[in-house]
C-alpha cells in the first residue's frame, strides 16, 4: 500500500523536479527594467507576478520568457500563440521548438508536440535539457509511454547521460517494466556515483522493488554524505511520512527538518513547500500550513491536491469563506481539465 501510494505521488514529482530552473535567453543589449524585473520573478518561482512585467518588456528575449511562464502556469494556448508566432518572424532556435512541444503536450496535440521535439533535436542532439525538459512534461501529463519514447531517443545521442537513465528508469517503473527499470536506475546511479542522483536512483529503486526500510537508509546516507539537494531531502521526508510518522514521533521530527531545509534552500520548490504544508497541518498548525501551501499553489496552480489542503486549513483557521473558495476553485480546475 505505501509503494503505491509513494508512486503515485512523490515519485512523479522527484523526477519533474530535476528539471531546474530554466535559465532565460540571453538579455538584450540593453536590459529593459521590465525585462530584468520579469526574469528575477522566474527564478523564484513567481510566473504569475513575472507575467505582466514581460508582457510590457520588449523583444524577442521577453516573449520567450513570457511563453516560459504561461507553460509554468498551464496556459498552453497563450504560450503557443506567442511560440508560433516567434517562428514565423523567423526565430527558430532548439530551446523555443523544445518549449513550444511542452506546450503543444499540455494541450494535448501530441504528434505537433513530438514535431516540434524533432525540430529542437536536430539542431542540438547533444543538449540534454532539450529530452529532460520534454520528458518532465511527459511526467506532468502523465503520458509516461511518450516520456520513455522521449529518454530513450535522448540516449542514442548520450549514451552516458545519468539524469536520462534515471528518467528512463522512473517512466519504465511508472509503465510496469520492473526488471528493466531496476537495471536502469542501477545505471543511473553507476554513471554519477556519490551524486545527490545516484542516492536518489538508489532510493527509487528501493522504493519500487518494495523495501522502504532501504529506501529510508540509502536516502539517509546520501544526506550524511554532504548531498543536501532538495529532491533528496523532500524524498526522504515524504517516505517518512508516508511509512507512518506521525507527530511526537522521531521520524515525523527528521521528516519537518528536512522539508523546511529543503525550502530554505530552493523556496521555488513547490513539491518541498506542499509536503511541509500538509506536515504542519498534520501536526495541527494550520497557519503555517496555509504559508507554504500558498506558496505551493502559487508556483503549481494546477496541482488538484493543494486545494484540499488548502480548504482544510482554513477550516480549521475558521475562515469559512476561504475553505469555500479553495474547494470552488478546485472543482473549476477539474472541470477544464475534463
Amino acid at each position: 500500500m505505501i509503494k503505491n501510494t509513494l508512486c503515485a505521488g512523490i515519485l512523479l514529482a522527484s523526477v519533474a523536479c530535476l528539471v531546474f530552473v530554466r535559465v532565460p535567453m540571453a538579455a538584450q543589449s540593453s536590459p529593459d527594467p521590465e525585462f530584468e524585473t520579469g526574469v528575477a520573478l522566474i527564478h523564484q518561482g513567481r510566473l504569475a507576478e513575472a507575467v505582466p512585467h514581460l508582457q510590457r518588456a520588449p523583444g524577442l528575449a521577453a516573449r520567450f520568457n513570457l511563453a516560459l511562464c504561461y507553460v509554468g502556469l498551464g496556459e498552453y494556448d497563450q504560450a503557443i500563440g506567442l511560440l508560433e508566432a516567434m517562428q514565423s518572424s523567423g526565430y527558430g532556435g532548439a530551446r523555443l521548438k523544445n518549449l513550444l512541444a511542452q506546450a503543444y503536450l499540455g494541450e494535448g496535440k501530441t504528434e505537433q508536440a513530438l514535431e516540434a521535439f524533432h525540430g529542437a533535436v536536430a539542431l542540438a542532439p547533444k543538449d540534454e535539457k532539450l529530452y529532460a525538459f520534454l520528458a518532465d512534461a511527459c511526467t506532468d501529463q502523465k503520458n509516461f509511454s511518450l516520456g520513455l519514447q522521449v529518454v530513450s531517443e535522448g540516449l542514442k545521442n548520450l549514451p552516458e547521460s545519468a539524469r536520462l537513465h534515471y528518467e528512463k528508469a522512473m517512466f519504465l517503473a511508472q509503465t510496469g517494466n520492473d526488471v528493466e527499470s531496476q537495471a536502469e536506475f542501477s545505471r543511473a546511479a553507476g554513471l554519477a556515483p556519490g551524486t545527490s542522483l545516484a542516492y536518489l536512483a538508489l532510493t527509487q529503486k528501493n522504493l519500487f522493488a518494495g523495501s522502504v526500510p532501504e529506501a529510508i537508509r540509502t536516502a539517509r546516507a546520501g544526506i550524511r554524505a554532504g548531498n543536501n539537494d532538495p529532491v533528496l531531502l523532500d524524498l526522504l521526508a515524504e517516505v517518512l511520512i508516508h511509512a507512518g510518522a506521525v507527530p511526537g514521533q522521531p521520524e515525523f521530527d527528521e521528516a519537518q527538518t528536512l522539508l523546511e531545509r529543503a525550502v530554505a534552500l530552493k523556496p521555488g520548490y513547490s513539491t518541498a513547500q506542499i509536503a511541509l504544508g500538509k506536515l504542519y497541518l498534520m501536526e495541527d498548525r494550520p497557519r503555517d500550513a496555509v504559508t507554504h501551501l500558498e506558496i505551493g499553489r502559487r508556483l503549481e496552480p494546477r496541482n488538484r491536491a493543494v486545494y484540499t489542503s488548502l480548504a482544510e486549513a482554513y477550516r480549521k483557521l475558521g475562515d469559512r469563506e476561504k475553505s469555500r473558495q479553495m474547494m470552488d476553485a478546485l472543482g473549476r480546475l477539474m472541470a477544464g481539465q475534463r
